[in-house]
This record gives structure tokens, C-alpha cells and sequence, in this order.
């Protein structure tokens, strides 16, 4: 199955597996997709990420991080720049979401960085998604 979208498609299993409250959540892997889980990482969003697999059939599997009540830390995601609309901020107007709790995550001249990244290097890009 194609899907138009693959950011739409990750940020969305993700979510649900989160709902779910599911321990990991498996997807197609594309270069994008692993940077973007590598700022999850980062950020503290989730455990673990993992590329399984070999030549063109690569598997991303992320392991989600829950609180010790058994909410999930990831309390929400919103897909912002779409193929049909794409969304850009300069490094002055980069967007803090929930004031700062949140994470922006963008795409750069000098890769994909988050927000804060971006205007401490003075950069702006393309707004891929919120995270909170």
C-alpha cells in the first residue's frame, strides 16, 4: 500500500500506539523518519528507537516511554507542514508550543533540528510537526 504521506502515517501510529498504550510501535524506515526519531530520543518522548533489516526492507521500531502512572509521554502530535501545504518559519518566527514544554520539529538547510536548535543557530525551515 502507498501512502502519500509517511511523516502523517508515522506521527498516527505513534499516536495510537500510544492511546493503546502499546510498549513499541514498528514502521517502514526512511531517512527522515530515523532523524525525527532521533530527536524523540533526545527530547526524552521516547525509550528507544532501532533500524531492523537489511537492503530496501528496512523496519523502524520505536519503544515509547510511559510515566509511572502509565501515561504516556507523549501527550500529543500534530503533523504541520503537509505535502498539499508546506509550512515555513524564518529563525525569528519559530513557534514554542505549551511555552516552551513542547518540541518543534524542523527541517533546515543544516538538517533536522528542533526549534530551539534552529534559533540558536539562527536557521529557519520548513515546521515538520509539534510534539508535547
Amino acid at each position: 500500500m502507498s501512502v502519500s504521506d509517511p511523516i502523517a502515517d508515522m506521527l498516527t501510529r505513534v499516536r495510537n500506539a500510544c492511546m493503546a498504550r502499546l510498549e513499541t510501535v514498528e514502521m517502514p524506515h526512511s531517512r527522515l523518519k530515523g532523524e525525527i526519531a532521533r530527536i524523540l530520543k533526545r527530547e526524552g518522548f521516547i525509550r528507544e528507537y532501532a533500524v531492523e533489516g537489511h537492503g530496501g526492507k528496512k523496519i523502524l521500531r520505536l519503544y515509547l516511554k510511559y510515566t509511572g502512572e502509565g501515561e504516556p509521554v507523549i501527550q500529543g502530535l500534530q503533523r504541520m507542514s503537509r505535502p498539499s501545504l508546506r509550512r515555513y518559519a524564518s529563525a525569528k518566527r519559530i513557534p514554542k508550543i505549551l511555552r516552551g514544554l513542547g518540541v518543534v520539529i524542523m527541517s533546515t538547510s543544516q538538517g533536522i533540528l528542533t526549534g530551539r536548535e534552529a534559533a540558536r543557530r539562527g536557521v529557519g525551515g520548513e515546521v515538520i510537526c509539534y510534539v508535547w
